[in-house]
This record gives C-alpha cells, structure tokens and sequence, in this order.
C-alpha cells in the first residue's frame, strides 16, 4: 500500500505480483507489455475516465459498499496507463460474490480447533467464512477510522485511505473480533480478482484489466503466440462475446 514499493507504483507492484491463471497463460509477451507504458496509454487512453456502471448492492448496505468503493480505488487506482479497479467495476464484482458459495464457506471446512497463530503454514485458521470478514471488518474498520480522523473511512481524504489501509496490511490497527491484517488481505485478494475475472462475474468491465496485461481472454486459440515473445495482436474477448 506504499505509494512506491521498490521504485514502482501501487498498480506495477500489483501487476509484478498478481498469481493468476491470465499471466500465466501469455508468459512473456504478456508481462513483457507491461514494460511498454507507451503501448499501454495509448491502448486506454480513451476510457481512462470512463465509469463503471451503475450499480445498486445487493448484500453491502450503503456504508459498507461506501467502504469498498474507497478502498478499492486506491488500492488498483487509475492511471495514464489506464482505469482502475473502482472504474473496472470491482465493487460490483465484490457485491456480487457476497451472494456466492464462496462468501458463506459452503465448500470450506469449517470445523476446529482453530489457532490462528498458525496460519503461515497452515492457512487461514478463523471460524468465519468472508461474509462474516466484511461485515466485522468494515464496521471495525469504520469505528478505528472515526477515532483516529473523526469520519467514518469513505469521508477520509485519498491520502488518508492510503495511510489507514497502509495501516491495515501491517496489522497495526487494532481489531476487536478479527486481525486488521485478516480483513485486508480478503479485500485486497477480492480486488485483484474484481480486476482481472471475466466480465461476467461483474467486475473488469470494459475488459480494461486484460487489456492491460495484453491477456486474450476467452479466444479459443491463442497457444501459438505464447512462446513467440510477441505482443498479441487481437484483443481480449469474454465468455459472452464482448470485445474491447
């Protein structure tokens, strides 16, 4: 959450560290576009500033989502390279999977003993699935945010959102009912999947996350480009036919 990790920016660091199936299907071309900051403004330029669409929550109240609409627009900001999570569509996206198997554990094994002190070798180690994360997270989150700045987070300045959820990472606010730390990691793994999913779970609209790492989406057959060291030639299309 600095706003430089090693000379790079929030989003490079993102983008140098992201673990997902996109990155490793394009291989070197892909990350090798990553280093063409010219190539990339040129590409998105033209929806730099362009919203996501409206959108109503369907799980988060409206300070909750207010809480995930800040954060998740510092966390991957926008840039001259192009949208940003909050102009991607991610909070939709994390609205979305609130109502999904995955926000209530149903596939986790949810049994104990848990011991937390653990969790570097054994995972994650706490009885609550991520609906449970959010819901306690933000309100803690909110409630460390009004003692330390007097507003609840969403009214806080951009350079404060970054110092408190630089603060949160750390684990250097002090949460009553889970780790600050515990809560920031399940939002910052849910943006960067907000970012980069296909469309059709509700975030990377406009594409504009695979069109950043030069990813070709759901095109049947692109393996013959993987090896070339080439930058892909045709855009990224999703599982419904959108094309960038």
């Amino acid at each position: 959450m600095s706003e430089q990790k090693n000379g790079q920016s929030r989003r490079d660091f993102l983008l140098r560290t992201i673990a997902i199936a996109p990155v490793m299907a394009v291989g070197t071309a892909g990350i090798g576009a990553l280093e063409s900051r010219s190539v990339l403004a040129a590409d998105n330029t033209s929806s730099l500033d362009a919203p996501a669409r409206d959108y109503q929550p369907t799980w988060f109240t409206a300070e909750e989502f207010a809480f995930i609409t800040a954060a998740v627009a510092q966390l991957i900001p926008k840039d001259e390279r192009g949208p940003g999570a909050l102009e991607a569509g991610v909070p939709e996206y994390i609205d979305r999977q609130m109502s999904t198997p995955y926000a209530t554990g149903s596939n986790w094994y949810m049994q104990g003993p848990f011991t937390p002190d653990v969790d570097k070798d054994f995972g994650y180690q706490l009885p609550l699935v991520p609906r449970q994360i959010y819901r306690l997270g933000i309100a803690e989150a909110n409630q460390q945010s009004q003692k330390l700045y007097g507003k609840v987070f969403a009214e806080l300045t951009p350079a404060q959102h970054i110092e408190f959820l630089t603060a949160l990472e750390a684990g250097k606010v002090e949460f009553q009912q889970l780790p600050s730390k515990t809560f920031f990691s399940f939002l910052l793994q849910n943006t960067r999947e907000g970012f980069f999913s296909d469309p059709i779970h509700g975030g990377n609209q406009g594409l504009v996350g695979w069109k950043l790492i030069n990813f070709p989406g759901a095109r049947a057959d692109f393996m013959d480009w993987v090896e070339r060291g080439e930058r892909y030639p045709l855009p990224p299309v999703s599982i419904r036919g959108e094309r960038s």
